[in-house]
């Protein structure tokens, strides 16, 4: 899979995501991907779902040379940084949600240094695919949108310092985020995505 290659554009940002003195924050990055026919009824399957999942915790893993690693739990799994004892990010769970031409995998924050305290258990990150159907050029059109919403910034601070916060949360951390993700989506066009572990491919056979 991974010989092949996919057409890919990365579209505007549908939602920028401006930083705020207070409030959560939302932000989403989205690309339109084109491959055969052929190629999409081959990775439109129900675990394609969840190895695209692991595709992206594998992407922030090696785009930051292992300095971010990726704890999974048995209900959660966790963004740390060098050391299990640096969570940056927990998430519990994630949630599946298939449909006619669409497919959705969503993580709720659970807490995390990055997270606010008001925050914890309120935000999300979330990925969205859906078939577009043929395109003028015969191939098929996939849309795939990042989003992350009602998320609380540690960063950004609170009372006489949050301007500035928010200002620097801006700067750093929203920039960064929307770094990794472009550079994700972007990595897509490869169309190879990491085989399940072992205890999971039960779970669709």
């Amino acid at each position: 899979m991974a010989r092949r290659k996919a057409k890919l554009k990365i579209l505007p940002d549908p939602i920028r995501g401006a930083a705020t003195e207070d409030g959560p924050l939302r932000s989403a990055q989205e690309a339109d991907v084109s491959l055969t026919r052929a190629e999409l009824e081959e990775l439109w399957q129900p675990e394609t779902l969840e190895r695209l999942a692991r595709a992206y915790w594998r992407f922030l893993e090696t785009r930051s040379l292992h300095a971010l690693k990726v704890v999974y739990g048995p209900n959660d799994r966790s963004v740390v940084l060098v050391s299990p004892n640096l969570t940056l990010l927990r998430f519990r769970a994630p949630n599946f949600d298939r449909g006619p031409g669409f497919g959705r995998v969503t993580w709720r924050i659970e807490r995390g240094v990055l997270v606010a305290p008001e925050g914890r258990g309120r935000g999300f990150l979330r990925f969205d695919v859906r078939r577009l159907g043929e395109a003028e050029d015969g191939r098929e059109h996939v849309r795939v949108r990042i989003e992350v919403a009602n998320f609380y910034p540690m960063l950004r601070g609170s009372g006489k310092t949050a301007r500035f916060g928010a200002f620097f949360y801006g700067q750093t951390q929203a920039r960064l985020h929307r770094w990794m993700t472009h550079g994700f989506l972007r990595s897509l066009a490869s169309l190879d995505f990491p085989e399940l572990r072992p205890e999971r491919q039960s779970a669709y056979d």
